[in-house]
């Protein structure tokens, strides 16, 4: 039940991020948001380590496992988020938020050439069928024409899920504590995130509403939201149940998008994020009939 609860919880923090970028995103630019964001996370990440008594650690884990901090603090948060953040500059949240979710699709193929795992029918047509969702979304309700309204927003979009389907290759063979490995990549991650505010705006911001988003994108996007889930997870007797809420999370966000952000949702955001849905729990379906191997 507790697990549950937490669960439940994170599932709605995650509902409302998809606004409060587009909110935070209204007064402050992508790097502005990224650097104030990253440095909230890190904030409190850095907090969760010292109050379990694992301060200590960070720098003997750094020193023995630098590459891999610096490669996966390299990217998430720094290049994913910039690179999320880009799309939803461009493109409506009803449209980058559902496109993000195909993360799990990528990291499937790419686990095929990485990791040399096998891949089956079934993803294969898990693919096929969370793509024919992405194509309907992207096209904003224009059923007639079908026609991307903003193919460079969507091509961003889809880049999201191939850096972070790269981040959890790396994770799944990461040697570093858990708890310990994340703090470390946004600690890496701040110097990173302030250069580039720097050279590409600045990291001066008069906005009160600016830096509350940010705030809020570092805290429920990133640092508390980690947490209550890893806990929500180890809490759990069936850890698969529990992860199942995280599919509740897209319908969610669109009543945040709707009700705060104005948006009028389109029709083929429904169709395509039902589509989505369905493409990603076809993959994650035990295997009760045999299976045939592609490769």
């Amino acid at each position: 039940m507790r697990a549950h609860v937490f669960a439940s919880v994170t599932v709605l923090f995650w509902s409302t991020v998809a606004t409060a970028f587009k909110l935070a995103l209204q007064v402050l630019d992508v790097f502005q948001l990224i650097l104030y964001a990253t440095l909230t996370a890190a904030g409190i990440l850095l907090m969760a380590v010292m109050l379990r008594g694992e301060a200590g650690s960070l720098l003997s884990v750094l020193r023995r496992h630098w590459r891999v901090s610096l490669v996966s603090g390299a990217l998430n948060p720094f290049i994913y988020y910039i690179v999320l953040f880009a799309a939803y500059d461009r493109l409506p949240a009803q449209v980058a938020q559902p496109i993000n979710y195909t993360w799990a699709i990528v990291l499937t193929f790419m686990s095929i050439v990485v990791l040399k795992q096998k891949i089956t029918g079934r993803d294969i047509g898990a693919a096929v069928v969370c793509y024919a969702g992405v194509l309907i979304i992207a096209v904003q309700g224009q059923w007639r024409t079908f026609s991307i309204a903003d193919p460079t927003g969507v091509m961003l979009a889809l880049l999201s899920t191939l850096v972070w389907a790269s981040y959890w290759i790396i994770n799944m063979r990461d040697p570093r504590p858990p708890m310990i490995a994340l703090c470390l990549n946004f600690l890496v991650a701040l110097p990173l995130t302030a250069v580039a505010c720097v050279i590409m705006s600045t990291p001066i911001v008069t906005s009160t509403n600016g830096i509350a988003g940010a705030v809020y994108v570092g805290v429920f996007e990133m640092g508390l939201s980690f947490l209550l889930w890893s806990h929500a997870l180890r809490l759990a007797e069936n850890t698969s149940r529990v992860s199942n809420l995280v599919f509740l999370s897209p319908f969610l966000s669109l009543v945040f998008i709707n009700r705060i952000l104005g948006e009028p949702i389109y029709s083929t955001t429904y169709v395509g994020l039902v589509i989505i849905i369905a493409g990603l729990l076809l993959q994650r379906m035990q295997r009760i009939l045999p299976e045939s191997e592609v490769v």
